[in-house]
């Protein structure tokens, strides 16, 4: 099984994991509670809680009394809406510190970050986004601001592209197919036949590119890392101003440079195993 059809089977079978005698349904309702806060959600009262989830309003009062009582959730000020606290960070720096693709390629992203000059980022996926899991950011003009766990969608994304690019043709199109594909600006592709054929070029050519598909001013070349048997593990790109840099720019002078930190991430985890295969192994 791909590590693609395998990551897809992973939302098929929730179902029958709920099901399960093990599934612990009061923790699950727990972590969507920590899940549902986010940029547009920082702060939520019970109701808008129970709105954001989907549970009801029982529930969310003991979830909530809970989690502010272990510390992962506090009254926002003298209000009755409550937000994360520091603490709710464990939980996302212990995957950080812990796992082994992260720890093989930072001394990698580190030194293309000092080479370039700019932003380098290592991204892994989840559903059908990826998840940036490492950063070495730019000490130059840089207008926006993506954080460490911050997720994005693959169709439209350089890491994405090139992650989706590794796969079989029928996983990836699976993947387009089960995206919103959402038109974040007016040169977000969204079309599936189109993505496909962009995603040919960038097997073809070992980097995607992307020019302003999701963020105003942005151009994004991206290059997948793969295991010793191809199988795709995750992605890293390099992100820059239009103010800086122009497309034809960034494939003669960055993309290069990308591929080959790549194939140097490649090759120290080449024994390393793709989540999703590891999820079905176990």
């Amino acid at each position: 099984m791909t590590a693609g059809l395998s990551n897809l089977m992973r939302l098929a079978t929730m179902t029958e994991a709920e099901d399960s005698p093990l599934y612990v349904t009061a923790l699950a309702k727990g972590l969507s509670v920590l899940t549902a806060f986010g940029p547009s959600r920082p702060a939520m009262n019970l109701l808008e809680l129970a709105d954001a989830t989907g549970l009801n309003k029982s529930t969310i009062q003991r979830s909530v009394f809970t989690l502010e009582a272990l510390g992962y959730l506090a009254r926002d000020g003298g209000s009755k809406r409550y937000r994360l606290t520091v603490k709710s960070l464990e939980m996302g720096t212990g995957y950080l510190q812990t796992a082994e693709l992260v720890e093989r390629a930072n001394p990698f992203i580190q030194q293309l970050n000092r080479q370039t000059g700019e932003s380098c980022n290592l991204l892994e996926p989840w559903e059908t986004d990826m998840v940036y899991v490492a950063r070495f950011t730019s000490h130059k003009e840089m207008p926006i601001h993506v954080p460490i766990g911050q997720r994005l969608p693959m169709y439209c994304t350089a890491a994405g592209r090139a992650y989706l690019s590794a796969l079989p043709k029928e996983a990836a199109s699976a993947y387009i197919e089960r995206s919103k594909r959402t038109a974040f600006t007016a040169h977000t592709v969204t079309d599936p036949g189109a993505l496909m054929a962009l995603l040919q070029r960038a097997h073809t050519d070992g980097f995607s590119l992307i020019t302003e598909e999701i963020y105003v001013g942005d151009i994004a070349v991206g290059a997948c890392i793969v295991n010793a048997e191809g199988q795709p593990l995750a992605a890293i790109n390099i992100s820059v101003p239009f103010s800086r840099w122009r497309p034809e720019q960034v494939l003669s002078d960055l993309a290069p440079q990308l591929v080959n930190t790549a194939r140097a991430i490649s090759s120290a985890a080449k024994g390393l195993r793709p989540a999703g295969t590891i999820k079905q192994q176990t």
